[in-house]
């Protein structure tokens, strides 16, 4: 698996730390440069933009790192634990620098797994946001396929029979579990009703094969450009059953 991993490990982050700030900008050209990688983003935005709460106020972004979010949504607070050039502010998930009930919403795109103490975040989160406000989040989720997947060939930890919510301390993107929003959501859902005071409005099974097949930023795509609608059609028709067992990403909606 090491020497398969290697193969198909994009030319470009080849030997690139990944909690250097330098990498993540690298990433901003993987995504531009593959189209099939790009559409994928994209439909995470216009779900992310579909899902805002109609009360007023800004729009927050926790890790926004290679990402281009800021072209769909006005005004867009982006920001990031690293200095990355293009962002607005820097700042930790778990000390927001905002005036309490100052938000209308708090995007997050594969980053809930990386923050080290979940429920902090959460009670962060809760102070920033107005009343009716959301949190909004694509992450990793746990299925029969993408267990096999994250742990034979991502980089990022992937356990989920792990008892604890939070992470050791390790760098901001090389540190993780990508099956914690799986833990929280799923397995440790009434823990979390429990500890917490937002609720979950949503949870979507989502794309069980083309993150794979794009890439993702730091492998090679394996699949052109033109299979995109095919593929598109082919996960969208896919009875529920079937998507809960091979999805490899889910949408929540917390309010």
């Amino acid at each position: 698996m090491n020497l398969l991993r290697k193969f198909l490990q994009h030319p470009l982050t080849i030997g690139m730390n990944l909690d250097d700030p330098n990498t993540t900008s690298l990433r901003k050209q993987i995504i531009q440069d593959k189209p099939l990688l790009k559409s994928i983003y994209k439909e995470w935005y216009t779900t992310v933009c579909e899902q805002l709460p109609s009360v007023d106020g800004p729009v927050l972004e926790i890790g926004s790192g290679a990402g281009f979010l800021k072209t769909y949504i006005p005004g867009l607070i982006t920001s990031d634990i690293m200095p990355i050039t293009g962002n607005k502010i820097t700042c930790e998930a778990q000390n927001l620098p905002f005036r309490d009930k100052s938000l209308r919403a708090v995007v997050l795109i594969n980053v809930l797994h990386h923050i080290c103490d979940p429920l902090k975040f959460f009670k962060e989160a809760e102070r920033c946001i107005k009343q009716g406000g959301t949190i909004i989040m694509v992450e990793p989720w746990v299925s029969f396929w993408s267990r096999i997947i994250y742990s034979k060939l991502h980089h990022e930890p992937f356990d989920h029979t792990s008892a604890d919510w939070m992470l050791p301390q390790s760098g901001p993107l090389s540190g993780g579990n990508g099956a914690l929003p799986w833990i929280i959501f799923q397995r440790d859902r009434e823990q979390f009703n429990q500890q917490t005071t937002w609720r979950i409005q949503l949870i979507e099974e989502t794309m069980p094969f083309r993150y794979l097949l794009s890439g993702g930023v730091s492998m090679r795509n394996l699949m052109p450009s033109w299979m995109i609608r095919p593929l598109t059609f082919i996960e969208k028709s896919m009875p529920s059953g079937i998507m809960k067992k091979t999805a490899m990403f889910v949408v929540v909606v917390l309010k």
